[in-house]
């Protein structure tokens, strides 16, 4: 049995995110991209974008092998694939907490990556199993926080005090 694809994140050029995605999918390539709903106001109208989570960034699922590697690097738009030397995987974990809070019906937003804090775990609800850090607390909520060290992003969803355990 061999093990499952690792996850990876691409650095894109400014704004070319979905070309990118769109790009690695047509190659057969797992990606992910998380979005959030934003306003928008222009000179005569307020629009609704489907913006990306972390502008200039994507996840990629793959077996990094060399003709994989080198597909990559050859798609307009990638910059680069994150890491100390060599393409660093994430751990599946991190992937999966972002995928439930983009997919969970909590109003969800960017957050300041953070270096340090209180990890935690969800206990039930659409996001149970996510594991975050706590940030804050404000009328008997607290702020979770899941962030990915590799490229210093974050993004943050309310909870209910009882709704998260301590976790390390």
């Amino acid at each position: 049995m061999s093990d499952p694809p690792a996850w990876y994140v691409i650095q894109t050029h400014s704004r070319k995110e979905t070309k990118v995605d769109k790009a690695l999918a047509r190659q057969g390539l797992e990606t992910f991209l998380p979005r959030i709903t934003i306003p928008s106001r222009r000179r005569d109208r307020k629009v609704i974008l489907n913006a990306p989570l972390f502008p200039g960034y994507l996840f990629l699922q793959a077996n990094l092998d060399p003709v994989i590697f080198n597909q990559l690097i050859k798609v307009n738009g990638v910059i680069r694939l994150l890491g100390n030397g060599s393409p660093t995987p994430l751990t599946t974990e991190i992937v999966d907490s972002i995928r439930a809070i983009v997919e969970g019906d909590r109003h969800f937003y960017p957050w300041r990556y953070l270096e340090k804090g209180q990890q935690v775990r969800v206990l039930d609800g659409p996001l149970a199993g996510t594991i975050g850090v706590i940030q804050g607390r404000k009328e008997k909520k607290r702020r979770l926080i899941v962030s990915v060290e590799l490229f210093r992003r974050s993004v943050a969803v309310e909870l209910a005090d009882d709704a998260v355990e301590r976790w390390s």
